[in-house]
């Protein structure tokens, strides 16, 4: 799903030998038209920054991207085709996700999702792939699972699941804010059950 465009923008991504205490990231959760970036829209997108090991909720959006047809899948996004109608221009809504990303690692569950929409959004905005570092919880419980002698099966990595045996609450679905903020709270989760120190030992790139 990471295609291979050759030109890359600089989103003031971290370097790998961060420290993970003084590591920024942005959990970013999306709501899709398809799985595909090459056949789907962007519906919505949410996210909300980590300082270190600190949500900071101050920082948090959520924005809805016009351009969709959901009628099919309004039950799914909870959001109607008004609402969509009435959202952000791509371009927009790309811009303030890239000035979100500044200085910070992209967090989101299975990021490949994520990764492969925004390059998409933003070679058709900016005409070039962007330089990310991405952790991705997903990944990061697989490992985890393994190491301890326990195969993941079925639905065991989708995240309520996941975040039901870190003793996390249950949120709502289907909702790119509160799916971000789920994320950032399962990642910091994780870090108690890790034993990585920089940005380099969690990293998918």
């Amino acid at each position: 799903m990471w295609s291979p465009w050759r030109r890359r923008a600089d989103w003031g991504a971290p370097g790998r030998g961060t420290p993970l205490d003084e590591l920024d990231l942005l959990a970013v959760d999306m709501e899709t038209t398809s799985l595909d970036p090459r056949k789907g829209k962007i519906v919505s997108i949410g996210w909300v920054p980590v300082n270190g090991g600190v949500i900071d909720l101050s920082g948090a959006g959520y924005t809805v991207v016009r351009g969709a047809q959901v009628a099919e899948d309004a039950h799914v996004h909870l959001l109607t085709q008004e609402v969509i109608d009435a959202g952000e221009e791509l371009s927009i809504a790309v811009t303030q996700l890239r000035q979100a990303l500044q200085g910070r690692a992209l967090l989101a569950h299975f990021a490949a999702l994520e990764v492969g929409f925004i390059e998409a959004a933003s070679r058709a905005v900016f005409g070039e792939r962007p330089r990310l570092s991405v952790v991705d919880t997903f990944a990061l419980e697989r490992r985890h699972m393994e190491r301890m002698g326990t195969y993941p099966r079925g639905e065991d990595l989708r995240l309520p699941r996941v975040r039901a045996r870190y003793g996390l609450p249950r949120y709502g679905s289907h909702n790119a804010l509160s799916d971000a903020l789920a994320c950032a709270e399962l990642y910091l989760a994780q870090r108690g059950h890790t034993r990585a120190v920089t940005l380099g030992d969690v990293a998918q790139r």
